[in-house]
């Protein structure tokens, strides 16, 4: 008996991990944008966390204030990042049942 519940439980870890694979495989190419400074900076991410665009307004650049184009960037680019988190986070955990796997 013990041995059909171990077949029955690997084959529901198959088929969770199949599903697990399609889902990150359409993270890749799911997209999320976050912008700063009034949208003067907008990040666009993808679910897997990569940084696809970013787009600077010509508004926002000015060769005296360096610093405050940097922020916004950097601002706009952390918020893409924890939107496609989110994203990953919304779209893998119902995979998991509730099991704490790191990374997710």
């Amino acid at each position: 008996m013990q041995n059909m519940n171990m077949g029955k439980m690997m084959k529901q870890m198959q088929q969770m991990q199949k599903q697990m694979a399609k889902a990150q495989e359409e993270l890749a190419h799911e997209e999320v944008e976050a912008s700063a400074g009034g949208g003067m900076v907008s990040v666009r991410a993808t679910g897997d966390l990569k940084i696809v665009s970013i787009k600077i307004d010509p508004q926002a650049v000015d060769p005296e204030d360096t610093e405050m184009l940097e922020d916004m960037v950097l601002a706009a680019t952390n918020e893409a990042l924890r939107a496609a988190q989110e994203l990953a986070s919304r779209k893998l955990g119902g995979l998991t049942g509730g099991l704490n796997i790191p990374g997710m």
